[in-house]
């Protein structure tokens, strides 16, 4: 392992939370953390691993086989256009996109919820970036029930069977969907 990379990989370890465990900010990581990194020593690190991410967009380029999705979700001011403007400084921006979900517009109303972000993916030998995800219209508009009218997005409720054979029909309009995972018209 390239000996630049091998360094900011034992610098995130520390912050890396494992799968199924339950995190609390205040208690498990110190806002403050800078790992044994002093502010002048920053620069050259930030350099260093741009250079190197610069290096990996080439070679994904090359191989023209993935994609690369970043998504970065945060409370506004967060610091996630920052993030790209630093971070993503030395790629080529030709191979990078990034796209920020606002209030869907009336063509992305007539499709899924989801529709839009796929749309949106990089395609191969390419970098996309998501500042924001679909995470706020999942859950979100389903935790807080006044958020409805806005999404644009059906209500749901069962109307026959139960178990993997129920059928689930929109309050709102003509969409039905069963656990099946058939789809028709429009769903949220």
């Amino acid at each position: 392992m390239d000996k630049r990379l091998r360094f900011m990989t034992d610098l995130i370890a520390p912050l890396k939370v494992p799968p199924g465990n339950e995190v609390r900010l205040s208690r498990d990581h110190d806002p403050g953390y800078t790992g044994e990194v002093a502010r002048p020593q920053a620069a050259a690190l930030l350099a260093d691993g741009v250079e190197l991410l610069a290096d990996y967009q080439d070679r994904l380029a090359a191989q023209d086989t993935f994609g690369v999705l970043l998504v970065l979700q945060g409370l506004d001011a967060s610091g996630k256009d920052s993030t790209i403007k630093h971070v993503m400084s030395g790629v080529n921006p030709q191979a990078v996109e990034v796209r920020a979900f606002k209030q869907p517009s009336a063509e992305e109303l007539n499709h899924d919820f989801l529709w839009r972000y796929q749309r949106a993916l990089p395609g191969r030998g390419r970098i996309g970036i998501f500042n924001r995800s679909h995470y706020e219209e999942v859950l979100v508009v389903r935790v807080h029930e006044e958020r409805w009218p806005r999404s644009g997005c059906p209500r749901w409720r069962a109307t026959t069977g139960s178990g993997p054979a129920a059928t689930v029909r929109s309050t709102t309009g003509s969409a039905t969907w069963s656990t099946t995972g058939s789809m028709s018209s429009r769903s949220c």
